[in-house]
C-alpha cells in the first residue's frame, strides 16, 4: 500500500443521522395482500423480531473514517430523541459537537419491514433533517478540516453547504445519493461546478446522465474525479489522466449491504486526505465496503487499522 502522510486528518461530513428500525415479518407479504383490494389496502403485520440500528450517512461515514484512523466530523440535525445516539457516538470517540438538536422534532428515521422473500415496506420520516440548513460550514471548518462531503440531507442544506464549502476554499465530494431526485439539471450543474469530486452508484449515475445529458468525460472536465460504484462489480474512477477500474473485494459472508456505500466513501475520503493515488484509494474504499457487508447494520463492523492493512496486503499484495 502507498505510504500515508501527515498522521490523523479531518474531514467535515455533511449529511444525516438517523435511526433505522428493522422489523422482520416471518411470512410473505403476498400471502396477506389481496391484489383486487389494493385500492382499499388495510393490512397489519405481526413482527415478533425487531431491532434498532444507528444510521444516517454522515454518522456512517464518520464511523468508517474513525476506524481508518482519521477524524470525521458529522454535521447534521437531530431531534429530541437523539440522546442515545449521542451517547453511543461519545463511547466510540466520534465528534458529535456539530449535530444540532432541533426542538419539537424527531431524529430522521426509517421503519423497514422485511418479509421472508426479502421484500421491504419502508416508511421514512425526515424529521429534523428538514432543518439541516441551520448548520453552517464555517461553524466547524477550522484549520484542521481539509476535505468535505455533501451527502444526502435536506434539500436546502445540500445547496447551502456546497456553496459554503466552495466559498471557504475547501474541496468536497458531491454525493447526492437518494437525494438526487430533489434536484433538476440546473441544480446539478451548480453542484458539479462547485465540487472537486462527484460520487454516485451506478443507478444514480444513470439518473445523473439522464438529468444533465452529461457523459463521464463532460463531468471529469469540471471536477478532479467521478467515482461510480457498481456493487459486486466493483467501481470505476474517471479522472483527467484516465479511467481506473477497481475490483470488488469478495466478502467472507454477505450479511447486510446497508451502509456499504458509506463505508466505501470513508475509504475514499481517507485516500484523498492522505494524498494516495487513485488505484490505492479505490482499493481501500472497496475493501471498506466488503468488510462492512459482513456485519448487520451500518455501524457494527469493527477492526483495527493493522487488521485492515493486513487484509489489504492479503488481497492486493
Amino acid at each position: 500500500m502507498a505510504n500515508e502522510t501527515g498522521g490523523r486528518k479531518t474531514a467535515l461530513i455533511c449529511g444525516s443521522v438517523a435511526y433505522d428500525t428493522i422489523l422482520v415479518f416471518p411470512d410473505r407479504f403476498k400471502a396477506h395482500i389481496l391484489p383486487d383490494k389494493l385500492h382499499i389496502l388495510n393490512v397489519a403485520f405481526l413482527v415478533p423480531e425487531m431491532r434498532r440500528e444507528f444510521g444516517g450517512c454522515a454518522a456512517n461515514i464518520a464511523y468508517g473514517l474513525n476506524l481508518l484512523g482519521d477524524e470525521g466530523i458529522a454535521m447534521a440535525t437531530a431531534g429530541e430523541d437523539f440522546a442515545p445516539y449521542r451517547a453511543r457516538m461519545a463511547a466510540q470517540g466520534l465528534n458529535a459537537d456539530y449535530i444540532k438538536v432541533v426542538d419539537g422534532t424527531f431524529t430522521a428515521q426509517a421503519f423497514i419491514t422485511t418479509d421472508l422473500d426479502d421484500n421491504q415496506i419502508t416508511a421514512f420520516h425526515p424529521g429534523a433533517m428538514q432543518y439541516a440548513h441551520v448548520n453552517k460550514i464555517a461553524d466547524a471548518a477550522g484549520s484542521r478540516v481539509t476535505l468535505g462531503i455533501v451527502a444526502p440531507d435536506g434539500r436546502q442544506a445540500m445547496i447551502e453547504h456546497a456553496a459554503q464549502f466552495k466559498a471557504a476554499g475547501i474541496p468536497f465530494i458531491f454525493d447526492p445519493g437518494q437525494g438526487l431526485p430533489m434536484f433538476d439539471a440546473d441544480d446539478l450543474a451548480v453542484f458539479i461546478d462547485q465540487a472537486s469530486y462527484v460520487a454516485v452508484n451506478d443507478y444514480e449515475w444513470g439518473m445523473l446522465q439522464q438529468k444533465t445529458g452529461s457523459s463521464a468525460a463532460d463531468i471529469v472536465a469540471r471536477v478532479e474525479a467521478l467515482i461510480v460504484t457498481q456493487g459486486a462489480e466493483g467501481s470505476v474512477i474517471y479522472t483527467k489522466e484516465g479511467t481506473i477500474t477497481v475490483p470488488a473485494v469478495k466478502p467472507r459472508a454477505v450479511v447486510d449491504p446497508t451502509g456499504c456505500g458509506d463505508a466505501y466513501r470513508a475509504g475514499l475520503i481517507h485516500g484523498l486526505l492522505h494524498g494516495l493515488d487513485w488505484e490505492t484509494t479505490g482499493r481501500m474504499a472497496s475493501l471498506m465496503g466488503s468488510m462492512k457487508i459482513e456485519s448487520r447494520g451500518p455501524q457494527n463492523h469493527e477492526f483495527t487499522r493493522s487488521e485492515f492493512d493486513r487484509n489489504y496486503q492479503d488481497i492486493f499484495g
